[in-house]
């Protein structure tokens, strides 16, 4: 893995280019067409095709019924030079809830397929598990910026691609060396969109369902000490689930708690709760994902 010599985009430029690649292109009231950045992964990253069928299915819901809940399967690797095609299926529409299902195809198969829960907001019994403590401030927390500096040889493709979120590791990330990662039951990360959005629920709930791809299967490594890359394992997600409990915006700085239950046969089980700096638990991902073993 090598370090490229180009900076990343960073900032407001970076989350324009991210909010363009989320403003798909309408075919039809249920057919929409999804462009890749053109430096990136060499397969498509899966929090943007999870977040660009969001955008899909959202754009059949009205705005009174803001997405709660959405269960994806990645099924094939993305090409990142082709354009994805998603199709929105009207599951139901009811009193309460609306349900969509949305599918995403490169070359005439399936790469992706979701669904997604909308509902209207309704008064009821409201609670939740107090924050952790003793987490320190995003600003106390160093910059990925910082932490590539300290290991340009691992840095790969996060030192070229653009970065529209500032991530931030409380521990130690995986793309350190093996061997100078401790193991840590919990990994938590402060996140947030690295520029000013619109208002927009839909918009801000798809940017959480992109990030909240980034970061997730790494909690199962780190239970191990286990580092990315050369020396230690490669992954890919197999599928994601994400539940919206309360408002929030993506452009503010929010905690990914998260941990791994379970791992076993190659398969790694992670789980994490967002809350805001004041301590409001504003959703929950769980995610499955392949891990293998590499050589150094």
């Amino acid at each position: 893995m090598l370090f490229g010599e180009a900076r990343p985009v960073t900032g407001q430029a970076a989350v324009d280019h991210l909010l363009e690649l989320l403003d798909l292109a309408s075919l039809s009231d249920h057919s929409f067409r999804g462009m890749s950045p053109s430096v990136g992964p060499q397969r498509v990253f899966g929090g943007q095709v999870a977040s660009q069928a969001l955008v899909a299915a959202g754009r059949t819901v009205g705005p009174a019924r803001p997405v709660h809940s959405l269960h994806g399967y990645f099924v094939r690797p993305g090409d990142p030079a082709e354009p994805i095609h998603y199709s929105v299926e009207n599951i139901r529409d009811g009193r309460s809830f609306s349900v969509r299902r949305c599918v995403a195809q490169q070359h005439g198969k399936t790469i992706f397929f979701m669904s997604a829960s909308f509902h209207r907001h309704e008064e009821g019994l409201d609670h939740h598990a107090p924050a952790p403590a003793g987490v320190p401030e995003p600003e106390d927390v160093p910059t990925m910026s910082e932490r590539l500096a300290r290991y340009p040889e691992r840095a790969g493709i996060w030192g070229m691609i653009p970065r529209p979120i500032d991530v931030r590791y409380v521990g130690e990330p995986g793309l350190v060396p093996p061997g100078d990662r401790p193991a840590d039951p919990r990994q938590r990360v402060w996140m947030r969109i690295d520029g000013k959005l619109p208002d927009d629920p839909l918009l801000h709930a798809c940017l959480l369902a992109y990030a909240s791809d980034l970061t997730l299967l790494d909690s199962v490594l780190s239970v191990h000490g286990e580092v990315w890359g050369p020396g230690g394992v490669v992954g890919a997600s197999l599928d994601h689930a994400l539940w919206f409990h309360r408002p929030f915006r993506a452009d503010d700085w929010f905690l990914y708690d998260c941990w791994s239950p379970s791992a076993s046969g190659a398969r790694g089980l992670a789980t994490g709760r967002m809350l805001t700096r004041d301590g409001r638990h504003i959703a929950t991902a769980l995610q499955e994902g392949l891990l293998r073993r590499v050589g150094g």
